[in-house]
């Protein structure tokens, strides 16, 4: 009799049950992962900001309620996502990306106003280097979690429905 692995996992053992390939409680807090996934996701997405947010298509809220939840659970706005190694975050990799997008991406929330229109943002002189960093810290997070980065943004519908499920 053979028993399977995980193929082509980063993580030894057994695989979690996904949604969408998606592990999806393989994470101690992997709900307040998946709504750091979803903000990083839409902030590193320059095409998604342009045909959904600045076009104002329904079910994706904007940039500032990308912003609250990436950092709305996690207090990232207050101290470093290493807090959060091995509940949230796999890794001291993982962490420092998510930090360094945390940070660029509040910078500009600061300057620009929680309420600013998403137009203020994408604008914003240093919108590209935080759209880099998100896309750095998505990246990782996808590829550890056994999804593609480039696929779609899922909607805030959608989310609140895997969170709710698992």
């Amino acid at each position: 009799m053979t028993v399977q692995g995980a193929e082509n996992s980063s993580r030894g053992g057994r695989r979690s049950s996904t949604m969408s390939d998606m592990p999806v409680n393989d994470m101690p807090w992997w709900r307040w992962r998946s709504n750091v996934r979803s903000a990083l996701h839409m902030l590193s997405d320059p095409v998604f900001q342009r045909d959904v947010w600045l076009a104002g298509v329904d079910g994706y809220g904007d940039v500032t309620d990308a912003v609250y939840r990436l950092v709305e659970d996690t207090w990232l706005d207050h101290w470093s996502a290493e807090k959060y190694v091995g509940t949230i975050f796999r890794d001291s990799q993982e962490a420092a990306l998510v930090d360094t997008a945390v940070l660029r991406v509040l910078r500009i929330m600061h300057q620009a106003g929680p309420d600013a229109p998403v137009r203020a943002y994408v604008d914003h002189q240093g919108w590209p280097e935080a759209v880099r960093a998100a896309r750095d810290a998505h990246v990782r997070l996808a590829a550890s979690d056994g999804e593609d980065p480039d696929a779609p943004p899922r909607s805030l519908e959608v989310l609140q429905i895997m969170t709710r499920t698992a």
